[in-house]
């Protein structure tokens, strides 16, 4: 399985937009690829840098979505990113699944 850890820098002001244009148009996008598994997506209080973690089941595919649609996505955010994101992919060694329970959602 292969991680794709995705670093950003966000405008100020933008982590709501951010959230927002994540869940309405960058999910679904991933949701359409060969061999997607699943997003995590973080951002650190403040609201100024956001981690996306993409889980794919093979390198090959996850090559092809950073071919392929990596740049749509980039373009969607492109209203809330301040400067290029950092793309790094790990191969995954070690996953502990937890359920986690939001409180005041």
């Amino acid at each position: 399985m292969i991680a794709r850890n995705v670093t950003m820098h966000l405008k100020p002001n933008s982590a709501a937009e951010f959230t927002q244009t994540f869940q309405k148009e960058i999910i679904p996008l991933l949701r359409q690829q060969k061999g997607f598994q699943d997003e995590i997506t973080f951002i650190v209080p403040g609201g100024q840098d956001a981690v996306g973690v993409s889980f794919w089941d093979k390198q090959e595919n996850a090559d092809a979505y950073s071919r392929g649609t990596y740049p749509e996505v980039v373009k969607a955010l492109g209203k809330v990113l301040d400067g290029t994101p950092h793309v790094q992919n790990c191969e995954v060694l070690n996953s502990t699944f937890h359920n986690i329970r939001v409180f005041g959602h």
